[in-house]
């Protein structure tokens, strides 16, 4: 029997004695229970628990250094922070989170609730799969979890303590340097450049002191606003979906920050998605998506306003004029994120598999060149984005200037 007193790294045999030892709820068929290891992410272990009576859940290990490279070490505790974030998010906005059964900070695990009838949805959407209701239920988790944590709401100091709880130096150092620095000087030479746009982004990142400017105003809000309990790293292969369903996980990324860096994550990686049918010519895809990035803003803003009128608590917030400006501060930040992702998922360490999948040079490098223009235009002119439709005209915007 394997020791869960101490720390290791556990094997596909291990998993199944932690599930039936950690999760007794299930009532396990111990003879038939088996294990598969189906993460694919860059952090974590993430292993399928199943019987021939049905039952499964997931189990979630952190390791101690990043898949993606074993020199960059972080903190086993980033488990701890996912699954509390986890069940607090769940009483927010109920129904979009998945359940909690257990955590433990010895092993640093987590045993959550199995989604297997849910895909992930970026691999969906590189299907061209569609999701009618994902604009609605995204809007209104976010609008939930983000304004539900904020000071405008919360009593101060419970707010405070939640604050100091969710403190994530390490992950946010990895978010400091892979969002914000990075992909405008390649300092640490991990940036992965397509090499036909080697130039543009030379040209147009690197070389582009205005834009760097702003960024390095960005990196500082980032640092320094603790607005809002955000997920911190809010893109589609953190969402599970299907047609009925939305279900947000993998928050280990959080932290108190803007709230803008979610919703413009969001915005950011259907943008990816809207480049990858726009080179198979999938015109209902790319209508829907389209439809999506409007949406998502003007719900979430409508609903963000809407929980503002129906909970705020802080007197000084209740000023009339204090809300419109609350807001038109987070539609701000969420174009300067969509901007920051947009680059930084298309040049920096970490690359999105809706572009790095089209194989044709000439078709990869001309997406690749829209998003950088619109990210520049999200970014620079942040202010100036007013709404749903002011996101959509900047990527048609973009592509009129790429094609020219």
């Amino acid at each position: 029997m394997a020791d869960f007193s101490k720390y290791f790294l556990m094997k596909e045999p291990d998993v199944i004695e932690y599930a039936r030892l950690k999760v007794p709820q299930k009532e396990w068929d111990a003879d038939t229970m088996t294990c598969k290891e189906i993460g694919d992410g860059n952090l974590n272990y993430v292993f399928k628990v199943q019987d021939a009576k049905g039952h499964s859940v997931i189990v979630k290990q952190a390791g101690v250094s990043l898949r993606i490279s074993e020199d960059m070490h972080i903190d086993t505790d980033r488990n701890r922070v996912e699954s509390e974030i986890l069940i607090l998010q769940g009483k927010l906005a109920p129904g979009y989170v998945p359940e909690i059964y257990c955590y433990d900070t010895v092993m640093s695990t987590c045993c959550m609730q199995d989604l297997s009838d849910h895909a992930i949805m970026r691999t969906a959407m590189l299907e061209h799969k569609t999701y009618p209701k994902f604009a609605d239920q995204i809007s209104t988790f976010m609008a939930q979890v983000l304004m539900g944590t904020t000071d405008v709401v919360m009593d101060h100091q419970e707010k405070k303590a939640l604050q100091k709880s969710f403190i994530n130096p390490q992950l946010c150092d990895i978010t400091e340097a892979l969002v914000y620095t990075e992909p405008y000087n390649d300092e640490q030479g991990r940036n992965n450049v397509y090499p036909p746009n080697a130039e543009f982004v030379k040209e147009h990142l690197y070389e582009n002191d205005p834009l760097k400017l702003e960024v390095a105003k960005l990196k500082m809000d980032f640092m320094t606003n603790a607005q809002s309990l955000i997920h911190g790293d809010l893109h589609t292969g953190s969402i599970f979906i299907n047609d009925e369903s939305t279900m947000v996980f993998d928050p280990e990324f959080c932290f108190y920050g803007p709230m803008g860096y979610d919703i413009g994550n969001v915005i950011a990686n259907i943008i990816f998605a809207w480049c990858n049918g726009d080179v198979s010519e999938d015109l209902n895809f790319c209508k829907w998506t389209e439809s999506v990035i409007v949406d998502v803003i003007n719900m979430t803003m409508d609903k963000l306003g809407k929980y503002f009128d129906e909970h705020v608590t802080d007197t000084m917030c209740k000023t009339p004029g204090y809300k419109e400006y609350y807001l038109s501060t987070i539609l701000a930040d969420t174009s300067a994120v969509t901007g920051l992702e947009l680059i930084r998922r298309t040049v920096g360490m970490a690359n999105v598999k809706d572009l790095t999948t089209i194989q044709d040079e000439q078709k990869r490098t001309r997406a690749e060149r829209i998003c950088i223009t619109a990210a520049i235009d999200y970014i620079m002119n942040r202010a100036d984005k007013h709404c749903g439709k002011c996101f959509l005209n900047t990527l048609k915007d973009a592509v009129k200037t790429v094609d020219a």
